[in-house]
């Protein structure tokens, strides 16, 4: 177990295994320590520029280097990051710097962490980096059985002379909350679906929601027949593991508003019969992220006692293939009562959240968010860093400002007349066409189906598959695997609802 604190204190003057100090670039690219490290190049005094050239050092974002202190600082060692030029120093390069701070500390047992902390948010930012720099998921591994998990760093001290600040203190107390649902919406994407068929995945949603607050309900197949939720039935249909919709409740006292929270949770997509190639089916464990950021959200907005009402929808399925397979061609009925023609059953998702959306407009939210690693074309589009952001302006527009405070990516797309048209069009047997096949604008033609089950109320949809899963190594504080994307922007989002509350209808 990591603790972190929050004190002031001068870097070259703690005591610890390791200080993490920042440093920059200025005027010709000469090397300045940032707000935090001058304690540490004060005790270098002049050699702490040609000290860290001769190493290799320039200072630039993803730099590192660990040199031993030999009693210059009360550190053993320091660890100095890059972050690149002084003049365009941002609270996410910070994120990233902690991150990768985090990742190379190698054995220290005590950190403490120097790096710019000047306001709340700065300490937001330093906290939330490292933590997330340090995760690991190892579950599965024999080695961390035998050691057990979290072993390694047991004390983080932040440096800051904020430390004493009300809202500094409620930063880093906010980093740990939503930092450790973070961690555990990562677990749940990065374990194997062998293990996290839907009804399991429930079991470990209901697990969660223990002491915390939020309601638990599990909606299984035979209630899902009765409701008409046609989208849900098909698509897990072809799987030996029964679907089944999870909805939780947040209900605080006095709420100033409404939220409801529908989250994509396909455990495994093997494409249906519209079967994936074999390379793309290696990491389609990852197609229920979604779902597992809606329930960090949801337990955040409970765990910091947000005054808004959140209700999340979680439609669980696995999409595979045999004899009970949804096909092309067939015609199904969702909760709205609207018929679908499935085209692709490799387009499940906007299925499953048809119904999903259904349900969470009939709870008459003020706001409907939507999360799902969606489409392909999303990640052709925006690549794999930054998700799609569609939905009425003035909801996007609120949803952005969430986004510039958390340094989350993602880029508003429209939803053109043209896909709006199509999908109610040009079914000949049905109300509405799943999938047109046509590669252009997929992602947005997604969006447009879904749009058809909000009924006109404010509404996001966040298309996160490109950012939702890392298939490459970690950089910055986003690691391998699962990332959680989203969380902390549907929090933040959250917090502001009181504020900052949509009115304007879909178009």
């Amino acid at each position: 177990m990591t603790t972190y604190t929050l004190r002031k204190g001068a870097a070259d003057r703690t005591r610890t295994d390791l200080v993490v100090i920042g440093v920059a670039t200025g005027k010709a690219g000469a090397l300045v320590a940032a707000p935090g490290g001058e304690p540490v190049a004060a005790a270098y005094g002049r050699k702490f520029t040609p000290l860290l050239a001769s190493m290799g050092f320039r200072g630039g974002s993803g730099e590192v280097l660990k040199v031993p202190t030999n009693g210059t600082l009360n550190a053993a060692q320091l660890l100095v990051v890059g972050l690149g030029p002084r003049d365009d120093l941002t609270t996410e390069k910070v994120r990233r710097a902690a991150g990768l701070a985090a990742r190379n500390i190698g054995n220290a047992a005590s950190v403490a962490l120097a790096l710019p902390a000047i306001d709340a948010d700065h300490v937001r930012a330093v906290a939330d980096g490292f933590r997330s720099g340090l995760y690991r998921f190892d579950t599965y591994k024999s080695s961390a059985r035998k050691t057990g998990r979290g072993s390694g760093v047991s004390e983080v001290v932040v440096l800051s002379e904020t430390a004493r600040q009300g809202d500094a203190t409620a930063a880093l107390s906010t980093s740990g909350v939503v930092g450790e649902l973070i961690d555990r919406a990562r677990d749940w994407v990065n374990t194997p679906p062998n293990d996290l068929v839907p009804l399991a995945f429930a079991d470990e949603i209901e697990w969660a929601t223990k002491g915390t607050g939020v309601e638990f309900e599990r909606i299984d197949v035979d209630e899902l027949t009765r409701l008409g939720c046609g989208g849900i039935l098909a698509v897990g249909g072809g799987s030996s593991s029964p679907p089944c919709l999870v909805k939780l409740s947040w209900r605080p006292e006095e709420p100033v508003g409404s939220v409801a929270l529908v989250g994509k949770g396909i455990t495994y997509d093997s494409g249906g019969l519209t079967i994936k190639p074999g390379s793309s089916m290696k990491t389609q464990k990852m197609d229920m992220a979604g779902a597992a950021d809606v329930v960090a959200a949801t337990l955040a907005a409970a765990a910091l006692e947000l005054p808004v009402t959140v209700t999340a929808y979680l439609p669980l399925a696995e999409n595979m293939i045999s004899g009970s397979s949804v096909r092309p061609g067939d015609v199904l009925t969702t909760l709205s009562g609207r018929t679908v023609e499935v085209m692709n059953t490799d387009a499940e998702g906007r299925l499953v959240l048809a119904d999903a959306l259904t349900m969470a407009v009939r709870d008459e939210p003020d706001v409907v968010v939507n999360v799902a690693t969606l489409t392909g074309p999303c990640v052709v589009a925006l690549g794999d860093r930054i998700a799609g952001l569609f939905g009425d302006d003035d909801t996007v527009a609120s949803f952005r400002e969430a986004a510039d405070a958390t340094g989350e990516l993602f880029w508003h797309l429209p939803i053109p007349d043209e896909q709006r048209t199509t999908v109610r069009t040009e079914s000949r047997i049905a109300d509405l066409l799943q999938h047109d096949w046509v590669r252009w604008g997929s992602a947005l033609y997604a969006a447009a189906f879904l749009e058809q089950f909000v009924e006109g109320r404010p509404w996001v949809h966040l298309d996160i598959a490109g950012p939702a899963y890392n298939t490459g190594g970690p950089w910055g504080h986003v690691p391998s695997g699962g990332t959680g994307f989203s969380v902390r922007t549907l929090v933040e989002f959250l917090e502001r609802v009181p504020l900052s509350r949509p009115t304007a209808a879909a178009s």
